[in-house]
């Protein structure tokens, strides 16, 4: 078997929590998750240590790692103060965003295109990141930047979910259009506006993600 980073072992474990493979309050073995993944225990700690910062897991000192499955409340919570956030983003970027840094926005929306063009889920989502995290940057402000990419990190896993849906992918591509356009445009509040929608979790999408996590926890 092939090495693995500990980026990618983080990254299947958190879509195996995700998708249910891991009960809530379950500890994961170290020694069995290092021979799965043909790795040493060091980027497999590393791993644990990426999981722990995004939630998914508690690493409890001389015990281990144990799965942590959020609440519904927590989620919810979680992504209103995402939508403030990334609302606030929007609408700082729209002021100050400059060529080099819409340049970097337009070329995320580009491979978002292109990843919808051929339905591939996994480079849309890389793709999308890239596009918040431009607009973050173009909001120019550090300490903003830094708390929204903290609280994106933490949803990664929620927020990919919600791209499987059917329709999903299209209806996100639509409202990064929108976004783009309030960008250059320099309209602060139409940025605000539409990142709010954009990553708020309410009404259709609410009942979308919870039923998706149902399913996952019910498998």
């Amino acid at each position: 078997m092939a090495r693995r980073s500990a980026d990618d072992i983080r990254q299947s474990l958190e879509e195996q929590i995700v998708e249910g493979q891991w009960k809530n309050g379950e500890r994961l073995d170290e020694v069995q998750l290092a021979e799965r993944f043909g790795v040493s225990r060091t980027p497999l700690r590393e791993a644990l240590r990426m999981l722990a910062g995004s939630g998914l897991i508690e690493l409890i000192p001389r015990r281990g790692a144990f799965v942590r499955h959020p609440g519904v409340v927590e989620l919810v919570e979680m992504f209103e103060v995402m939508a403030e956030l990334e609302a606030l983003c929007g609408r700082l970027a729209a002021r100050r965003i400059g060529p080099g840094e819409m340049v970097k926005v337009s070329a995320a929306v580009a491979a978002c295109e292109a990843a919808l063009k051929t339905d591939d889920t996994d480079a849309y989502y890389l793709a999308n990141e890239r596009f918040h995290q431009a607009i973050y940057q173009a909001a120019g402000n550090d300490f903003l930047t830094s708390e929204t990419i903290r609280l994106q990190k933490r949803l990664r896993p929620f927020r990919r979910m919600q791209l499987r849906a059917a329709g999903r992918l299209r209806q996100s591509m639509e409202e990064h259009a929108a976004i783009h356009q309030a960008l250059q445009a320099h309209d602060s509040e139409a940025a605000a506006d539409a990142l709010r929608t954009h990553v708020a979790v309410q009404g259709e999408k609410f009942h979308l993600l919870f039923s998706l996590l149902e399913n996952s926890q019910a498998s």
